[in-house]
């Protein structure tokens, strides 16, 4: 009898892992795997943590199934957690799902649903920008800036009404200009002034890109003045803290480090640590006073907020807080970026190491002088990320097919200076052998 194939498409790289503890995968063949990515950036206080098992069995016990919208001692207690510790004191809205896909589909609706509930059914476009992800589904592969997870999929998906990614290293008008953060701005006012604010609903963004375009922060000084431009324009700011969210850039949303104060809010990965599918869309009494004042229904997942999920995310998040990890968060990133930089700095393929707290990017080039990337059908992260899995460490292969060959990190908050020093180490010795073939 053939075995059932998994995953759905044949991976030259793929492992059976037997169990996970702490910061370490480990192998049916009995081998120890450093996760140096917390699996899709998702790990945050390492695996196996026993009270969060515990908090998931009772809750299971209690209430296996509730419809979403009910109210259990489980989704309480997280609606509380939330609130007095994490969410920014102007979102006071939360609506759950099962992932960040269904949060960022949420949040898009949620901004078409508002701009109708004023009388402005015309505001109906979601900008976003040319370097972005924001899920697998239909609708945010296509308005995403990711251009290999829409393959095949072109003529069906919406297109994209984007702005440009301010991305410092590869400006158009020079790296790292002087000038850079007013050349995006202006981008973003030309790209309002061409299709008309009238028609204009939000914007969509991450306030730092995740792993497609590898830990990319704008300009200083750009995301205050953007989201001046936006409120002078009645459009929406939606900020995707799904990979960045709860901790993971070393403050509790990226969105702080930059004074933002988003309409929306999305997040999701760190939300539940890995221990549940689990994401939030947060919003404001003004969004949605004025939806329910309308009569439209704001419609739930139907495995959103399940109590097992609620439970698993308010036991992460307590642990979070109550071993203040994420206090631990930026000096940990700030080791790795100066023994990265030391290690691969000058080397003749790595353009950039740049990060924020414990997301890190890694840019590989063909060309230093010239960004001139390797050929996609060399499939560098792919070679990379297999050299350090045969070097027991696993490095999260990012980028969007056009942007390509980013390596990313984005360990628990848990690591240790040893192992620090091991995914350094790892990573110099896989670029280093990867790109020397070349």
């Amino acid at each position: 009898m053939e075995l059932v194939k998994w995953p759905f498409l044949k991976q030259t790289w793929g492992i059976e892992f037997e169990r996970s503890e702490g910061a370490y995968l480990y192998t049916k063949d009995g081998r120890k795997i450093l996760d140096a990515a917390g699996g899709a950036i998702v790990s945050n206080i390492g695996y196996g943590r026993e009270e969060v098992a515990e908090a998931v069995a009772n809750a299971l016990k209690s209430n296996t199934y509730v419809l979403p919208p009910f109210l259990t001692p489980e989704r309480e207690t997280l609606l509380d957690e939330l609130r007095e510790y994490w969410l920014p004191p102007h979102l006071t809205r939360i609506h759950l799902s099962s992932g960040g896909s269904e949060a960022n589909e949420s949040a898009v609706k949620l901004a078409i649903q508002y701009q109708a509930s004023r009388g402005k059914p015309e505001k109906n476009i979601i900008l976003t920008r040319n370097l972005s992800y924001h899920g697998t589904t239909l609708n945010m592969s296509g308005i995403s800036g990711h251009i290999a997870r829409k393959r095949g999929l072109e003529s069906y998906v919406p297109k994209p009404v984007s702005i440009e990614t301010p991305y410092p290293l590869r400006c158009p008008i020079g790296s790292f200009h002087p000038d850079a953060k007013d050349y995006y701005l202006d981008d973003l006012r030309d790209t309002i002034k061409k299709i008309g604010a009238n028609k204009i609903a939000a914007l969509l963004m991450e306030p730092i890109n995740g792993s497609s375009g590898g830990a990319i922060s704008p300009p200083d000084g750009y995301w205050l003045e953007a989201q001046e431009i936006l409120k002078e324009n009645d459009i929406l700011l939606i900020a995707d803290e799904v990979m960045t969210g709860f901790g993971r850039v070393g403050s509790d949303f990226a969105s702080n480090l930059y004074q933002l104060e988003p309409d929306i809010l999305i997040a999701g990965k760190g939300m539940g640590g890995g221990y549940a599918a689990i994401g939030g869309t947060y919003s404001t009494d003004e969004i949605a006073d004025s939806i329910e004042k309308a009569g439209y229904e704001v419609m739930f997942h139907t495995f959103a907020a399940l109590p097992q999920s609620c439970a698993a995310s308010c036991a992460v998040l307590k642990i979070l807080r109550e071993e203040k990890l994420c206090n631990r968060v930026e000096p940990l990133g700030n080791k790795i970026i100066e023994r990265l930089t030391k290690k691969l700095g000058q080397h003749p393929h790595v353009a950039e190491i740049r990060g924020k707290g414990l997301l890190i990017g890694i840019e590989i080039v063909q060309n230093k002088s010239s960004l001139e990337p390797f050929p996609e059908e060399h499939k560098i992260t792919g070679q990379v990320m297999q050299k350090g899995l045969e070097q027991g460490v696993f490095l999260y292969p990012g980028g969007t097919g056009e942007y390509r060959d980013i390596i990313c990190i984005g360990p628990a908050f848990i690591i240790e200076d040893s192992e620090i020093d091991q995914i350094v180490e790892v990573a110099e010795s896989s670029i280093k052998a990867v790109t020397e073939q070349y």
